[in-house]
């Protein structure tokens, strides 16, 4: 059989690719055909013979835009103050004007830069792997594939919008980055970006995460950022929750406003934002582009799709895409979206305009949410903690295109802990309500007899998060009734805004 060669070469290397019937990425090299395989210092860049049934894949060249290919467009963010459309220069404050454009874009594709793309080949293309262990343990006739990005440097998808945006801030001059994070999956990623670009870093993490995950917090300070609980003292919107409630656990929202305050302050400093926003989803997108030409070797098309949902933007790169293909009338797979009983934005929140943070700082977006000022329980382990759902998939929620459940923490544990002992990965909390929408599905299909193909989204890994695992394991973890006057006070104080 002929045989066929390629390379691994900065600084766009081509450090995975995808074997049929197996999965091969960069140095785990197990039961494929391989003539020879040079490891180099860095673990993953090398030289690599194939025969040429081995198909190379390559990073993605260019993000996909939803927006595009929607026959009815999203609803414009609107100014807080005026509830007018906003307008490029009202953003400029937070944000550089290569973001703010991509923000607005009606392309259907956009170019990544080749500094993005070089960064992106530490760790891209991540591994589809099908998980046969979790299927025979279930007894299933379902095949189970899940798309695994773990694999980054910041353990989780996070670093495929971080690098883009602390690169386009560094493009434009900018000095320091400030954001939020909940678990520390955004924080540490941002951090991890700013460290390869020089720029500094300075993070709002929710008091009850910040106390939860001491590591987490090193983390993000290894890689040289600057860590606040928040609510905290630095800024006016932290001073004024504070003083309504000195013990106040925090929320993605507050975090947001504080952070949002510092950049709005200083001239050399531009805020960045983790998940909601579409230049965020945007990035992502790297993740479905691959995940397409994956299950394509693998000769396989998925009936359903599954991910987490908190902010939106790991279920949006991995589904994007497909949602393209099925536009298209090429594929027509059930797009599920998972979040938490204790934080449900999509299944128990309004589609209205919101503001995005506590403070009411933020443009409004209108998107699914539980109201601006909404706390969840600080017992609530398992992420996603964010009061809204993305504008951009709250609006593909409207037209139909993706269905949404939610399920309570202890179901996602013990889902967690199967999927631990069968394929070896412990996840992070927020891809736990993926997998557990993934065994009920498979549950289902061996009750049916249908042999559907599960795509899920797999989007971090869950070694700092094992203060949570410890709770399940020891019996102490419980499911949070969720307050119908709780969720009505809170939605009462969203503006109404009619436009």
């Amino acid at each position: 059989m002929a045989k066929q060669s390629f390379y691994y070469a900065d600084p766009l290397p081509l450090s995975r690719t995808q074997v049929k019937g197996e999965q091969l990425f960069g140095c785990s090299a197990l039961k494929t055909k391989t003539k020879h395989l040079r490891l180099l210092s860095n673990g993953c860049r090398a030289r690599a013979s194939w025969n040429a049934d081995v198909k190379p894949l390559e990073i993605p060249r260019q993000w996909y835009n939803l927006i595009a290919d929607l026959s009815v467009k999203p609803p414009p963010p609107l100014h807080p103050k005026t509830f007018e459309p906003i307008k490029p220069e009202d953003l400029s404050p937070l944000f550089p004007d290569a973001l703010i454009k991509q923000e607005a874009s009606n392309d259907r594709f956009i170019d990544i830069p080749y500094e993005v793309l070089d960064i992106y080949g530490l760790w891209r293309p991540t591994p589809l792997i099908r998980a046969k262990r979790l299927e025979k343990l279930l007894d299933t006739p379902a095949r189970i594939y899940y798309k695994y990005e773990g694999v980054s440097p910041a353990g989780s998808h996070k670093p495929n919008t971080a690098v883009p945006q602390v690169y386009y801030n560094a493009q434009q001059g900018v000095k320091k980055i400030v954001t939020e994070t909940g678990a520390g999956q955004w924080g540490s990623s941002l951090a991890f970006a700013c460290s390869l670009f020089g720029l500094g870093c300075e993070v709002w993490q929710v008091r009850a995460s910040f106390d939860q995950k001491p590591y987490r917090r090193l983390m993000m300070e290894t890689w040289g950022a600057k860590v606040h609980p928040s609510p905290s003292s630095i800024t006016e919107a932290g001073r004024n929750i504070l003083q309504m409630d000195p013990s106040s656990p925090g929320s993605l929202g507050i975090a947001i406003s504080e952070a949002v305050e510092v950049a709005a302050m200083n001239a050399d400093t531009k805020y960045c934002l983790g998940s909601v926003l579409n230049h965020v989803l945007l990035h992502q997108t790297v993740i479905g582009e691959e995940c397409l030409k994956q299950m394509e070797a693998f000769g396989e098309t998925p009936d359903i799709i599954i991910g987490c949902a908190g902010g939106g933007s790991n279920l949006a790169g991995l589904s994007f895409p497909f949602i393209r293909e099925k536009l298209s009338g090429k594929i027509n797979p059930v797009i599920r979206a998972v979040e938490p009983a204790a934080c449900p934005s999509l299944t128990k929140g309004v589609y209205t305009y919101d503001y995005g943070d506590t403070a009411g700082m933020t443009p409004l977006m209108k998107m699914h949410t539980l109201g601006h000022d909404f706390i969840p329980d600080p017992i609530h382990a398992g992420g996603l903690r964010y009061h809204g759902m993305a504008p951009l998939l709250s609006h593909v929620y409207e037209l139909g295109h993706m269905e949404a459940i939610s399920i309570p923490q202890t179901e996602c544990f013990q889902g967690a802990i199967q999927f631990a002992r069968s394929e070896g990965l412990i996840p992070a909390p927020e891809p736990t309500h993926a997998i557990a929408a993934t065994i009920r599905e498979a549950l289902r299909c061996r009750e049916t007899g249908e042999a559907k193909v599960i795509l899920m989204a797999m989007c971090g890994h869950g070694h700092f998060d094992l203060t949570a695992y410890e709770k399940y394991l020891q019996g102490n973890m419980v499911d949070l009734s969720f307050e119908e006057e709780n969720i009505k006070e809170s939605l009462a104080k969203i503006p109404q805004v009619i436009y």
